[in-house]
Order: structure tokens, then sequence, then C-alpha cells
């Protein structure tokens, strides 16, 4: 095999894909989607929410932590966003 396989190329902010994982009526989930929102935004990634009230997988695994932030389907964070970390993350 090649060792070009093996080398992974740096994804650039706007090849990222921010998930936020919430539910209705929960105010942490609102101020995470603020700050996922501003961040991508500034950014260039792009960014999806999931409801855990409608996927009984998300909600097996998540509902202890919600908010929950994924990055390229990696779990970034939890209960708390933070912006600065978020930016760097991004731009790793």
């Amino acid at each position: 095999m090649s060792a070009a396989l093996f080398r992974r190329t740096k994804k650039t902010p706007e090849e990222r894909v921010v998930t936020l994982i919430g539910k209705p009526g929960c105010h942490l989930c609102d101020d995470a989607r603020q700050v996922v929102r501003e961040v991508c935004e500034e950014t260039g990634a792009s960014w999806e929410e999931k409801d855990i009230t409608r996927d009984e997988e998300l909600y097996r695994e998540y509902w202890e932590q919600i908010p929950v932030v994924l990055i390229d389907d990696e779990q970034h964070t939890f209960w708390r966003v933070d912006p600065a970390r978020l930016r760097g993350a991004l731009r790793a």
C-alpha cells in the first residue's frame, strides 16, 4: 500500500460539519444553538441540528448530556459550548 493512503489531509472549516444534538424546551440547547450558529457563520462551517426526541438511538446515547456538539460525527463537547474551543477545533 502507498504511504499516501495513510496521510490525512487537513479539512478546512468550510469542509467541516457541526451537529447540535438537543431537544425542544432545553435552555442549554438554545444557548448552544446560538454559539454554534455564530461560530459556523464566522468560520464557514456548515451545521445541522438533531432532536433526541425524534431519534431513539440519539436519545439512548446522549439523553444525559444534551446539548451535545459533534464535529464531523465525533463528539466535541456537551452541556456548554465554548466558542473559542469550537472555533479552534474547526480550524485544527
